[in-house]
């Protein structure tokens, strides 16, 4: 695609609206405003089209407005927009849940709560962990996102923009090193290393916090905003047996994870782990606000009635849409085909990797893939105004890419599942000529 001026005129007037109507708090990547989309690609006001290789943060895994969602949606709307589950029931509530059960990792009973963001799945898989275990403490892992409400604050890396100028946030919140091998904690090399990440929970639980104190350890399977980190295979069941030795509640964070989006329905699977209670959101109803809870039915149960839930949770037309998103993940087998978009997408990165010094790392599992810009390989410097400038080149000309990672110095993809080949090769080119610009313009060429 060529390269264009942006914003355009149309988008220009709504920025200038957004600039005086809008908080200065809500943020944007690109100053564009989409009119339309369908499957990966983006339409803005003033005609220009963009493949898209975020998909809404992860929400997209099925496409923009995949039909039979877009029907499952019209058809409910005919019928029941909102009568609140907790006070008149509906079916697509009850019917989502046993889905939920039937789909998660775990052999064993399951029930489900629903609610309305990511963060709020977090909050409510805390409440119900702490009713069940009657503990307060929490253990979080160094670089993770879990939302932008004051307890998931909490258990949030990032400083800016998230935490910052937002505290205090809720107390008895402990953090523990990640498995980010590329800068590991303990300068240490996987996987000779022995893996010190997993040494330092007994190391904490004496020096820090008694175990009998923490309801539960709450882990990304891959760390998305901190900047795709995977870990090693061996990681997190490491850290789910040390749990369950201490009577501790394991709770997944599959928010961005979930839906097919790491080559299976949940990356849970990857590595063999079955939570006591998993987190759900983004991608679950293709974009309405719809997030869940689902865990072992007797930690479930703990909260008593009345004690999880809200106004709008399990929206009927939130609810319809997941159905319907679920059913066309498993029809069209999305989960096999972000493994092949994962082999071909991390081939081409490690070619690029080759060819262009800012790459320090790639790295990612299934679709969920990026690359770690640094100013030099050694020192591993990140090279932050680079990968903003990557991202902007690329929007220029005509893909839509964001960053990650708490040094700001990752470029992470989020594509559709439904992308084509064709669009998929076309949008890594555009990638390729941006990181060409980029590195040019920083005067190196030659890997070192």
């Amino acid at each position: 695609m060529p390269n264009r001026e942006i914003p355009g005129p149309k988008s220009q007037a709504l920025l200038e609206k957004k600039n005086k109507y809008v908080a200065r708090g809500i943020a944007h990547g690109v100053p564009i405003f989409i009119e339309r989309a369908e499957g990966a690609c983006l339409t803005d006001v003033d005609g220009n089209e963009y493949i898209d290789f975020y998909g809404g943060i992860g929400v997209l895994n099925a496409g923009h407005c995949p039909p039979p969602v877009v029907q499952a949606i019209k058809e409910q709307a005919d019928k029941l927009l909102h009568s609140c589950f907790m006070i008149t029931m509906y079916e697509g509530f009850v019917s989502l849940a046993e889905k939920l059960a039937q789909i998660t990792p775990g052999n064993y009973e399951k029930k489900t709560v629903l609610v309305n963001s990511g963060a709020e799945s977090v909050e409510s898989a805390v409440k119900i962990a702490r009713a069940a275990t009657k503990k307060s403490g929490l253990v979080a892992l160094e670089m993770a996102f879990h939302g932008r409400t004051n307890l998931a604050m909490a258990l949030t890396s990032k400083v800016k923009p998230y935490k910052y100028g937002f505290g205090p946030f809720a107390p008895e919140v402990y953090k523990l090193p990640s498995a980010y091998c590329y800068r590991c904690y303990y300068q240490a090399s996987y996987p000779g290393c022995g893996l010190h990440c997993l040494e330092q929970f007994e190391r904490f639980f004496a020096a820090e916090a008694d175990p009998d104190g923490i309801a539960a350890v709450i882990a990304e399977p891959v760390q998305g905003e901190g900047g795709f980190i995977v870990p090693p295979p061996e990681f997190l069941p490491g850290v789910e047996k040390i749990a369950r030795k201490h009577g501790i509640l394991f709770i997944v964070d599959e928010v961005q994870t979930g839906f097919g989006r790491t080559g299976k329905m949940f990356a849970s699977e990857h590595y063999g782990l079955e939570p006591d209670l998993m987190t759900m959101a983004k991608s679950l109803a293709s974009g309405l606000p719809l997030s869940a809870v689902t865990g072992k039915s007797e930690i479930m149960d703990a909260p008593g009635p009345g004690g999880l839930g809200g106004t709008y949770a399990g929206n009927p037309l939130a609810c319809a849409a997941a159905l319907a998103t679920i059913d066309y993940i498993e029809r069209e087998r999305l989960a096999e085909r972000a493994a092949e978009i994962g082999a071909k997408v991390m081939e081409r990165l490690r070619r690029l990797q080759e060819k262009y010094s800012l790459i320090g790392d790639v790295r990612g599992l299934g679709a969920m893939t990026a690359i770690e810009l640094v100013q030099d390989r050694r020192t591993k410097e990140p090279a932050k105004k680079e990968t903003a400038q990557v991202i902007e080149e690329c929007a220029r000309q005509g893909l839509i890419i964001i960053g990650a990672g708490v040094f700001g110095n990752v470029v992470r993809m989020l594509m559709p599942l439904v992308i084509t080949d064709a669009e998929l090769e076309q949008g890594l080119d555009i990638l390729e000529s941006a990181l060409n610009k980029v590195e040019k313009a920083r005067g190196t060429q030659v890997a070192r």
